[in-house]
Parts: structure tokens; sequence; C-alpha cells
């Protein structure tokens, strides 16, 4: 008979496009999956994967089951969710896609509250960027990920807003903007910048606000690290438009408000929308949406 753990390999192998994947996502040798996903294909007497030397892809067939077993795991994984409230608490690992900067909202800190509320849900944590991310949450390798995009960059995603912060210019304190009351983006278009990569949400926030403003700018230096970003700042290499969070006395360069049309950065927790969120997930949500006191407008 087909089983929950036959539903689940063959979930695995769907979403990661390979048997070597799907094997490491499951903790199994890939013998083991290939002989599973055999079993199931035997008893629907069906092929659910057309496999080749460099890839595997799904039948027709193979799609038409894929939302079933979806369903299928989250009842089961809800069911287990029941039981286990019932009997000392819940229990699970929650796969928690994190940024690479998070001084805006401490992760530490929200893991804390949650293991004290909750000491039998593990969280697996998983760093990236917003693109990244949100191709792991549809491919399920991921549970719930922070995300730094507007919702129109991440379709398909129900996004919890935490944080939204409308950024400042910061520049090297002897810069000729430096001190000003409040600058134009216009002032800022000429400058050479320090920026992050074009699959970070911060990223895509200053881009979206020049493109709206109908501005070109020259990024003259990109790296993957904030920190980073401040010291080409700090030394009067660039300017950058980046959250206040990541500011402080400590910071070495001024920071300048920006007239109109400001680049502003959210950051949210997402989940898949057309799937069902198992219970430690939803609670872990919940510590989040308190801990940052609800949504800031």
């Amino acid at each position: 008979m087909m089983e929950l753990r036959h539903l689940a390999a063959f979930t695995a192998v769907a979403e990661e496009g390979s048997f070597t994947a799907a094997a490491r996502r499951m903790h199994m040798v890939q013998s083991a999956i290939s002989a599973t996903v055999r079993t199931l294909e035997r008893e629907l007497d069906v092929r659910l994967f057309d496999r080749t030397t460099h890839r595997v892809q799904l039948t027709s067939a193979g799609r038409l089951l894929l939302p079933e077993a979806r369903r299928t795991l989250a009842a089961a994984a809800a069911a287990r969710d029941v039981i286990a409230q019932a009997h000392g608490g819940l229990r699970g690992t929650v796969r928690l896609g994190i940024l690479q900067w998070h001084r805006g909202f401490s992760v530490p800190r929200l893991i804390a509250e949650f293991r004290a509320e909750h000491p039998h849900v593990e969280i697996e944590l998983h760093r990236g960027d917003s693109t990244s991310h949100v191709a792991a949450l549809h491919k399920g390798q991921l549970d719930l990920a922070f995300l730094a995009v507007d919702p129109d960059v991440a379709p398909g995603l129900s996004l919890l807003r935490l944080i939204r912060d409308t950024m400042p210019v910061v520049t090297s304190p002897d810069h000729r903007l430096a001190g000003r009351t409040c600058v134009d983006l216009a002032a800022t278009a000429d400058e050479p910048f320090a920026e992050t990569p074009p699959t970070w949400g911060l990223r895509m926030s200053n881009d979206r606000a020049f493109r709206a403003a109908g501005l070109e700018r020259r990024v003259a230096f990109e790296v993957a690290d904030v920190a980073t970003v401040l010291d080409f700042v700090r030394y009067g290499l660039a300017v950058a438009i980046v959250p206040s969070w990541v500011l402080d006395s400590t910071s070495g360069v001024c920071a300048m408000p920006i007239r109109s049309g400001a680049p502003v950065l959210t950051i949210s927790l997402a989940t898949v929308a057309q799937r069902d969120v198992p219970a430690p997930c939803r609670a872990l949500m919940s510590t989040a949406w308190r801990l940052a006191g609800g949504t800031p407008d």
C-alpha cells in the first residue's frame, strides 16, 4: 500500500529536481530514495519521473500527483501537531531561511523566546539572500524565510511584515553632502555607490527607487556585506543607501534623510501561500510578530 514515506520521497525528488539532492534533504542514501519512488510507481502503475543522465523531470502523472501528495503530507503533519500538543506541546523542525544581516530583527532573540515556549521544536537555519530564499520556499526546501523584498517580487508567497524602514543616504564626514538636513535622490546620482549584490533585497529596493525617479547611478563597489559597504563610505570611496538600523555612533559616517522617493526596505517572514502552514511554523511566526510589536507603518 501507498505510505507517507513514499509520498515524502516523491515530493522531495520533485521539488529538488534530483535524487541526490532529495537524498541529502531526507538524510537517506540515494539508492533508498530511488527504491522508494520505484515502489510508489509500481503501486500506482504509472511512471512519475522522466529520468535522464543529467536531469529528472515530472511526467504528466507526476505533475498531477504532486499537489495531492503535498496536501496529504500536510494533513498528516497537522494530525501529528494535534497529538503533540495534547501530549506535551509542539514538536518538529522548522527550516528557517535567514538573511546575511539581521541587526534590525534579532534571530537569536527570536529563537530564544520561541524555545522558552516550545522547547521540543528544532530550528534549522539556512543562510542566503532574498532571491535564493524565494526559490527554496517554492521548492519546499524551507518552511519559513526572512525576506527583504516587496510582495510583487515574491509571487505565490504570503508575507508577514515585521520591519519597515525608510532608508537614509550615508556619506563620509567630509563629503560635500555631509551634514545636510535632507538630500534629494538626484543629488546622489553622480556619486560612486557601494552596494550589495543584485539578489539582495536591499539592492532591489535601492534600484527600484532610482528607476522610479528616472535616474541612473554608478555602482563602483559591490560587496556581500553591509559592514563592508559602510567601510567604503567611511573612507570616502563611495556613498550608500542603507537601513537606519545598521547605523550607530561608531559607524563613522554621516546619515541624511532623502527628501522624496527614498528607498523603503521591509523585512518579512514568508511562507508559500497555497500550502498549509504547520503548527510549529505558525507558532514561530506568532513569536516573531510579538517581538516586532505588530507592523510598523
